[in-house]
């Protein structure tokens, strides 16, 4: 290229947001395009507690013996006395004694009111024993809390002992922790307030492990119940000790002497107190203890001092938790048991508590250490605040003024938000959070970050599941304020998107009412109305019991009176409410016909969007009735059900697989209902599988309307052998259908019409032969199941292997069942034994009580005494009914299998086929609530990856097109003598196709496609088209400003759409979409195959071709637009659109016609004009841009140019004669043609030959083969040849450097 012109300017940075490409719409770009069409893979792990324990029953077990020391213990002077805040040397020691009992029990009750309580006072061994195997057989698999107060006894000793008294309290008798354990049972708690109390924790693993070994080494079958015990006593066994197995415990007279348990009963009073004692708690003057007992307000009331206090105590200890333990530990302790998770809490107070004194309280299950989580410093700031108002609260001289922790939490989470958080680590605050939503004046806010939150994913939803939101959700449901509705809905959105096993709460607690009175109200807006709907087909999903609920509130008439609004999402979830409503419950379906429901939903069959489109199929399918338990339907859910497989039908043509698929699943639910209809279709449409009946079969019908059929025993075995085909009902025509319409005309069997069995008695030369079978004829609805059927054998032939697959399983299951009746099998094997002329018995007609759903119906009644026979070598039956009956899978092998890609290839679908199966299609919308509702799309941040990478690609772009602007100047010098690029393939290639703006070129093949890089002259990637028997014809690009995906069109008329085929990294392209754009496809002189145009800016696809329309499709809404009639003969070899005004289309045609069409004009009156001077096969027709002349060349090399204000060329000139292809370039006015030997090129305007291009430069001088395509690069002057010989040759006008 000539470098002399003037150097092209770089777009500013700040301008890049102004080039055009950023305001081209993309096509195929949502999520059913560029993702699987599934839901969300299973949680790992469930959220929901496995066994929600309580504990019912408390021994208070206090070894006080007070007045007496233990042996063992030298106690301080003064030393700590207090046990339970009691002081027990003020009073006498059994008043004392039961002070301290009483006072105990009280502090439990706080925690669990509804418990038993028992004390054990200084007790003996058998009262140990007899208490706890008591509370054990109360309890039965409930909790039982053993306490253990040993401050009056010795140790525990390392034998794995603690201490009680005998009777008249003159000795202390050892008590075998082994003993305890086998008294107490599972599951148990044990809280042990002694010195050296992690000694009995050791003592207790010890004995347990011992139990267990036992059990395995003597044999499980011969051990004892209580031997067996054992068996997961540690799992379900909680301990909680004072202090270390060799430390003892703290004896300072300001502390109580049971420090441990006042830190698990009283934490509060516990925690002021030893704040007081710290050097912290030295600054706040005139605080005393009595003082403490003072603090105004109660536990229970979270606006007084002390509730407050209690409030943040409570959320701090749950979020330490949270932060430090496993999920699953985290449940058992903090979750599972209301007065465990009290314990624990208070637990971690303790541990700070008593490693102050030099005691390590130890737990079972272990606990890492948190006594220096950062939270506790809030916890200091917060009592701190209290205590500092604490003198002027108890005088009455200041208000309170609350504690500033929970604003202060509310900020950093949300700041966390603010973040762009990592979700592997949840936020700290989440525990946090819900305790907010205890509080009216901070409710609104907290569930508005909390949706924030669970706006960031599944992984989100889970950690809050898993924290514990699930029941403050719940509750709220029950408020009446206005204001939380639309939070409360997006919160449950968020949660029934990621499970759905919540519905049954929603049942049991009534809250689906609370969505009902949502979707019901239309001043909600739709976003929130469309979640509600989305919440209610949750509760439906496979919940017999949603199902009756959601019956009795209304919702099939509160979704039917809002199917005509505006918003597509709101449609779909409306669509797809009904359908799981609709579900295996024909009441809810009666409803909906009281309501014209089918009527209604079939105005969502021509949707704009195909998701809604999808949504009212899955509707409509689930609204097929299901029989009674005798396998009958009444007349009116018979007409219903015909009703809505009409409706259906017409949708085999729709442009998106995800409809198709969505049809073929509830054909399919028709299929299992009229079961031996679709038998007897398959049976009678000879004119579509000739093959699965035999030649030598004839049907008659009789009067009462059954149709008999006959076997000519007499014909020969050749003519068998000639029918090897049978039961293959792949043999077609490409295009079965045409604008929703099925004609049997557009299957073709590949065998003489005459040979085809035909409705009604043959005339045959001897005596009539024996009925093998007979079929009830319902000449009112028989047509109807034969054009079903018809459409769900061309669904077969989809481009779309799942729609294929689905479709090839469901006739395969069909034609299993008729092969596999035993009792026509019977019958006809039976007629072979039998003289001709001796008509076999048949069985009345059968009732319609004989036919059962879900099961394999008989097709006919034999005699009872017919009998199966080993079928002869000759004889013409269908293989079929030759299975012998001992052996029914002897004939597999002979039995065609199916495919998408036709019959007879090996596939064990079609079994599977029988039961009805859901396609993934609820579960993937599900996941359209489970991604982020509120997050900017990243396109839309200029900082982001996505965002910069786009606008690198514009800019590329420009540059580009502004390089190809210069060509206009230089255009007239090309000679494109240089060979820049020569490579060969092993395949032919039928097109070749330049990327606008990156350097590769791809080649198509019959079945395939190639992508070479240019700039390397290295070959990509070669991939199949999945194209079966059919030609690929035509080549474009897709988006080719941003992501390429590459479009390819056949010459059946389908269209399939690659992506991922740049991209090296991603393994092999993915097929985005695929279609059947076109039908009855004709053959030509010249098999033109498919003839495209694309337009991006408006995202119309044009294609014609061997027809004689051209059919206008919307990409973006998947639907067909309209059928352009040519007006024309012949096929369409060429066509053009104008990319300016948008309003002219050039079609040049194999009679050597050119027609102009007007697209603003309706499709029918569209053809303004007929040019005619060229005589022979059209080659190439282009519009000219900007001045909008018309080029055209003929087979015969003639060149005309026009101007389509007029009738007549401008001017003309001949090209090269034979030419074979054409091309013209879409910037310049170059025009290029080849022959068998020969490139030749023109300039347009002068008329003149540029250039002759007869062999290979640098390929040893080899001469060009036949040229099979040719084509211009749009904004470089290169040129592309391939020839049949498999080479691939690219010329330019500046030498490759």
């Amino acid at each position: 290229m000539d470098h002399s012109t003037k150097d092209i300017l770089p777009v500013d940075p700040e301008d890049a947001s102004e080039l055009d490409d950023w305001r081209l719409p993309l096509s195929y770009m949502k999520g059913r395009h560029l993702e699987d069409i599934a839901g969300l893979p299973p949680m790992k792990e469930n959220w929901r507690i496995k066994e929600r324990l309580k504990t019912w029953s408390v021994a208070l077990a206090l070894c006080l013996n007070i007045g007496v020391d233990p042996p063992d213990v030298v106690k301080t002077t003064p030393c700590a006395r207090k046990e339970c805040w009691i002081d027990p040397l003020s009073r006498g020691s059994q008043k004392a004694m039961e002070l301290i009992a009483n006072s105990l029990q009280k502090q439990y009750e706080r925690w669990q009111p509804r418990a038993r309580y028992k004390q054990l006072l200084d007790p003996t061994t058998d009262e140990v024993r007899k208490l706890c195997i008591a509370l054990r057989k109360n309890a039965k698999n409930e909790r039982v809390l053993f306490h253990y107060n040993g401050h009056g006894v010795p140790r525990p000793t390392v034998n794995g002992e603690i201490w009680v008294f005998n009777k008249s309290y003159t000795q202390y008798i050892p008590l075998s922790v082994y003993d305890l354990q086998v008294w107490m049972g599972k599951p148990s708690v044990y809280v042990l307030d002694c010195s050296y109390a992690a000694q009995i924790v050791d003592s207790f693993k010890l004995f347990i492990r011992e139990r267990e070994s036992e059990f395995f080494l003597e044999g499980s079958i011969n051990l004892s119940t209580s031997n067996s015990s054992c068996l997961g006593l540690l799992d379900e066994s909680i301990l909680l000790a004072a202090c270390g197995s060799k430390e003892i415990l703290p004896m300072n007279p300001k502390l109580p002497a049971d420090l441990f348990t006042a830190c698990l009963t009283t934490p509060i009073k516990t925690a002021l107190l030893w704040f007081c004692l710290q050097r912290v708690g030295k600054l706040v003057h005139g605080v005393t203890e009595e003082m403490i007992d003072n603090i105004p307000g109660k536990l229970n009331e979270r606006k007084t001092p002390l509730g407050e206090l209690n409030w943040i105590f409570t959320a701090i200890t749950d979020t330490i938790a949270w932060n430090t333990l496993s999920q699953e530990l985290f449940q058992k302790l903090f979750r599972q048991d209301l007065l465990v998770a009290s314990l624990y809490r208070n637990y971690l107070l303790a541990e700070r508590i008593m490693r102050s004194y030099n005691c390590t309280p130890e737990s079972h299950p272990y606990l890492p250490p948190t006594y220096q989580h950062p939270l506790w410093q809030a916890w200091d700031l917060a009592v701190d605040h209290i205590m500092a108002q604490l003198p002027q609260l108890i005088d009455g001289t200041q208000e309170y003024e609350p504690s500033s922790f929970f604003p202060e939490q509310l900020n950093a989470f949300q700041v966390w938000l603010l973040s762009f958080p990592n979700l592997s680590q949840p936020p700290t605050q989440l525990p946090i959070i819900l305790q907010f939503l205890l509080s009216q004046a901070h409710r609104l806010q907290a569930l508005e970050l909390l949706g924030r939150y669970l706006d960031m994913g599944p992984e989100a939803v889970h950690a809050a599941l898993s924290v514990g939101i699930f029941p403050y959700v719940l509750k709220l449901l029950a408020s009446k304020l206005r204001e939380l509705q639309p939070i409360l809905v997006f919160i449950w959105a968020k949660i029934l998107s990621v499970d759905n096993c919540c519905q049954s709460d929603l049942v049991k607690d009534g809250g689906y009412k609370y969505f009902i009175s949502v979707l019901a109200d239309t001043t909600i807006q739709f976003e929130y109305r469309t979640m509600a709907a989305f919440i209610l087909s949750s509760i439906c999903n496979n919940y017999s019991k949603g199902q009756e609920v959601c019956l009795q509130g209304n919702v099939v008439a509160i979704c039917l009176s809002q199917l005509e609004e505006p918003n597509a999402v709101l449609k779909q979830w409306l669509a797809i409410c009904l359908g799981r409503l609709w579900q295996k419950y024909d009441a809810a379906k009666w409803c909906g016909v009281r309501d014209a429901a089918h009527e209604k939903l079939s105005l969502l069959l021509w949707d704009e969007v195909p998701e809604v489109r999808a949504a009212a199929v899955f509707a409509l399918g689930t609204y097929i009735f299901t029989p009674s338990t005798d396998g009958s339907h009444t007349d009116h859910a018979t007409s219903i059900d015909h009703s809505v497989a009409m409706l259906l039908l017409p949708l085999v043509s729709d442009g998106s697989p995800l409809v198709r698929m969505e049809l073929i699943t509830a054909l399919h639910g028709l299929i299992l209902q009229y079961e031996r209809e679709f038998q007897i279709a398959a049976l009678r449409s000879s004119d579509s599988e000739p093959s699965l009946v035999p030649s030598n079969l004839s049907t008659s019908l009789t009067p009462g309307g059954w149709i008999n059929v006959f076997i000519d025993s007499a014909s020969s075995s050749s003519e068998t052998e000639k029918k090897s085909d049978h039961l293959s009902p792949m043999k077609r025509s490409p295009a079965a259908i045409s604008n929703g319409s099925v004609n049997s005309e557009s299957y073709s069997s590949g065998e003489d019409d005459e040979s085809l069995p035909r409705p009604g008695p043959r005339t045959q030369s001897f005596a009539p032969p024996p009925p093998i079978a007979r079929y009830h004829d319902n000449s009112s609805s028989s047509g109807l199941y034969a054009q079903l059927w018809r459409g769900v054998q061309s669904i077969c032939g989809d481009p779309c292997p799942t729609v294929a697959l689905k479709a090839g399983s469901i006739i395969q299951s069909v034609l299993d069942k008729i092969r596999q009746t035993s009792k026509a099998r019977d019958i006809a094997i039976s007629s072979l034994s039998t003289s001709t002329s001796a008509p076999l018995s048949v069985a009345p007609p059968p009732s319609s009580a004989s036919v059962s759903h879900g099961k394999s119906h008989t097709i006919g009644r034999s005699s009872s005494k017919s009998r199966a026979v080993e079928p002869s070598s000759n004889s013409s039956l269908p293989a079929f009914l030759l299975t012998s009956r001992k052996d029914p899978q002897a004939d597999d092998d002979n039995y065609p299998q199916l495919s998408p890609g036709g019959s007879g290839s090996s596939s064990s679908i079609g079994s599977s086929a029988s039961v009805y199966e859901e396609t993934k299609f609820y579960d993937w919308s599900c996941k359209y609530f489970a991604n982020s509702l509120m997050k900017q799309p990243e396109d839309c941040d200029r900082f982001s990856e996505s965002y910069l990478q786009r606008e690198f690609r514009f800019l590329r772009n420009h540059t580009v097109r502004e390089e190809g602007s210069q060509l206009i100047d230089s255009y007239d010098k090309a000679k494109f003598n240089d060979h820049i690029f020569v490579n060969k393939e092993s395949k032919t290639p039928q097109e070749l196709k330049f990327h606008p703006y990156i350097p590769q070129l791809v080649v198509l093949h019959k079945s395939s496609w190639s992508l070479w890089d240019i700039e390397r002259g290295t070959h990509l990637c070669t991939h199949s088209n999945h194209t079966g028997t059919s030609k690929a014809t035509a080549v474009e690009f897709i988006n080719p400003h941003d992501v390429s995906f590459l479009l390819t069109g056949t010459d059946d008329g389908c269209i399939r759409v690659w992506r991922n085929y740049l991209e090296e990294d991603e393994g092999s392209p993915k097929l985005v979409t695929s279609w059947r754009a076109l039908s009855d496809m004709q053959q030509s002189s010249r098999n033109v195959g498919m003839v495209m145009e694309w337009e991006q800016p408006t995202g119309l696809l044009y294609a014609t071709g061997d027809v004689k329309y051209i059919r206008v499709w919307d990409t973006h809404k998947e639907l067909k637009i309209s059928d352009i009639p040519t007006g024309a003969e012949s096929c369409v070899s060429s066509l053009a659109l104008d990319h300016c005004d948008k309003s002219l289309m050039v079609a040049g045609c194999g009679d050597g016609t050119i027609r102009l069409y007007d697209r603003r004009h309706p499709s029918s009156s569209s053809l303004v004009q007929v040019l005619k001077e060229h005589s022979s096969w059209i080659l190439k027709v282009h519009i000219q841009q900007p001045v909008n002349n018309i080029v055209s060349m003929g087979a015969q090399g003639d060149v005309r140019v026009w101007d389509p204000r007029f009738t007549r060329s401008t001017h003309n000139f001949n090209a090269m004669s034979g030419s074979n292809v054409c091309t013209i370039h879409h910037s310049v006015p170059l025009l290029a043609c080849a022959s068998n030997q020969a490139i030749k090129l023109y300039n347009i305007q002068n008329k003149e030959s540029i250039n002759s291009i007869r062999y290979h430069d640098g390929f040893m001088g080899q001469k060009i083969g036949p040229t099979k395509s040719i084509t211009f690069h749009p904004y470089k002057l290169w040129m592309a040849a391939g020839g049949s010989d498999g080479l691939i040759s690219i010329y330019s006008s500046e030498r490759k450097k």
